[in-house]
């Protein structure tokens, strides 16, 4: 039986090397993808920008600071999404058991059909290639017997190389490098391996097992074997991904604000764009949340239990609404969010209630118009003075299904 063969394939810079693409004037000049607020952070510097130090996560003004020369581009979501979907069918040609682990993140399992593509660098050469002829964009691709390898193995080469850690090179390749290299272990579980003493995948690697179970519960085994190699876990092919149990939406401000009318025009907002996409995938909810995060980054959620589950926007806000009112801010908001949880198959229009069906069949009109003239073609008059808010694209997006978005 052939050995277990994964491939990772990682999008170099995605969000800029789509923009650069598309622009020649931004080709090989720093650039920075952001959202259009002017308090976003980078989510997609260029090369050329990360040589100065520039990095995802920083602001406009650290970002400036290192590269005051540095091109600030605003996000176009669809751009991505449909080059996402490219690079989807470009990779399907290989083999049909692709998991799309974000937008610009791809797992491949190759297994079943290398005897017809040839070596696993092979296969990887050919993607490369293919999805550099006809996209215009580069990736790096990993190879290894699981995923939890193929993932670090994609980040050994970039950009754009190809580099595969074999089964029997796997505690050569590890025991050297500090624990948070592998995907699944962050920064405080890093410090506190730290606090023990543990400051590499090879201490990892032979520390007692029974001290990290008794430390991290059952994690400490996930750890003991994480610092081997070793992962089970399949490859998820498309369509096949277990579906979002909550579903919700947030927004970082324009300026940090504590009025309550301007805070509740954007939770009328918010719950607007949760209670399409719960119409759209045919959903209710039981359960509305609402988030809140202050000036000073303190964040906390608070949530509500309908009586029964909805998809009608005007439910969901006055939930919402009555979770704020309920509220005394400490100091001036930040961020505001809302989702829905405990999520069920929507009974639409055959609610066996008058009102209910005739709230379906308007939600179901306006969602509609909107969808075929424009987002907020027809909205609440009480947002008509509120700013839109333009998003970058979620980390849970996935291509189809409700994460679709």
């Amino acid at each position: 039986m052939a050995e277990r063969t994964i491939l990772h394939i990682d999008m170099d810079a995605f969000f800029a090397s789509v923009e650069q693409r598309d622009d020649p004037k931004l080709r090989n000049r720093p650039i920075a993808v952001t959202g259009s607020g002017k308090r976003t952070v980078l989510v997609s510097p260029s090369y050329e920008a990360r040589a100065f130090g520039v990095k995802t996560g920083m602001t406009r003004t650290q970002a400036r600071l290192l590269c005051p020369e540095i091109i600030l581009v605003r996000a176009e979501t669809q751009k991505y999404t449909h080059a996402c979907n490219q690079i989807i069918k470009i990779v399907y040609g290989f083999s049909p058991d692709i998991e799309v682990f974000s937008i610009d993140e791809f797992f491949v399992d190759i297994t079943h059909t290398m005897h017809l593509f040839g070596a696993p660098d092979e296969i990887a050469g050919r993607i490369q290639e293919d999805v550099s002829k006809r996209l215009g964009l580069s990736c790096s691709i990993g190879i290894a017997h699981n995923k939890l390898l193929a993932k670090l193995a994609s980040e050994r080469r970039k950009p754009c190389g190809i580099y595969w850690i074999r089964s029997n090179k796997v505690s050569s390749v590890l025991d050297g490098l500090k624990p948070d290299v592998l995907c699944g272990i962050g920064a405080k579980t890093k410090q506190a391996l730290e606090q023990m003493g543990i400051s590499s995948l090879g201490q990892l690697r032979n520390y007692n097992v029974a001290f990290l179970r008794r430390k991290f519960g059952v994690n400490g085994i996930k750890l003991h074997f994480m610092a081997r190699g070793i992962d089970d876990s399949s490859v998820i092919p498309m369509g096949t991904e277990e579906e979002a149990k909550s579903m919700g939406h947030s927004m970082t401000l324009v300026k940090d604000i504590s009025d309550m009318d301007s805070l509740s025009r954007h939770l009328l907002s918010l719950s607007d764009r949760v209670g399409r996409r719960l119409r759209n995938a045919g959903l209710s909810a039981k359960t509305v949340r609402l988030t809140i995060r202050y000036k000073s980054f303190a964040t906390f959620t608070r949530q509500k239990t309908l009586e029964a589950h909805t998809d009608d926007t005007k439910a969901l806000y006055a939930a919402v609404l009555s979770i704020l009112k309920a509220i005394r801010l400490k100091e001036p908001v930040r961020l505001i969010g809302v989702s829905t949880a405990k999520l069920v198959t929507s009974e639409g229009d055959m609610s066996l209630f008058e009102e209910n069906k005739r709230k379906y069949r308007l939600n179901r009109l306006l969602d509609y118009v909107n969808e075929r003239f424009g987002d907020s073609a027809v909205s609440f008059a009480s947002l008509l003075n509120t700013k839109s808010h333009n998003r970058v694209i979620s980390p849970a997006w996935r291509p189809h299904g409700t994460r679709n978005y």
